[in-house]
């Protein structure tokens, strides 16, 4: 498992990368809850603490009655873990591109 967070920790500091885990039946899923990082701060062997949280995991059977609150549970993350990747590598979205010009009204 070590092993594992380490991958993570090292992907969180280099890759924009996500990862989400389902997690389907009535296993235990202690270890995933693990290395979600939402309660406990994900460190490698070294001690280190993942530069981003990357990981997210939902179980289904928690969501399995309502598909949209899987849907949103599932990548409820991502969207920050994007924001995230970007703000630490200083990249800045594009201004808007403006929409055309039209000189006459078309109906």
């Amino acid at each position: 498992m070590q092993q594992t967070i380490d991958a993570i920790c090292e992907a969180a500091a280099t890759s924009p990368l996500s990862i989400v885990i389902i997690g389907v039946g009535d296993a235990d899923f202690t270890a995933m809850e693990q290395i979600d990082g939402d309660k406990n701060e994900l460190c490698n062997s070294a001690g280190e603490p993942a530069q981003r949280d990357i990981v997210q995991f939902v179980p289904f059977n928690k969501y399995k009655l309502n598909g949209t609150r899987l849907a949103k549970e599932t990548m409820a993350e991502i969207p920050g873990q994007i924001v995230q990747y970007f703000k630490s590598r200083n990249i800045h979205p594009r201004p808007p591109i403006p929409p055309p010009m039209y000189d006459e009204i078309y109906y």
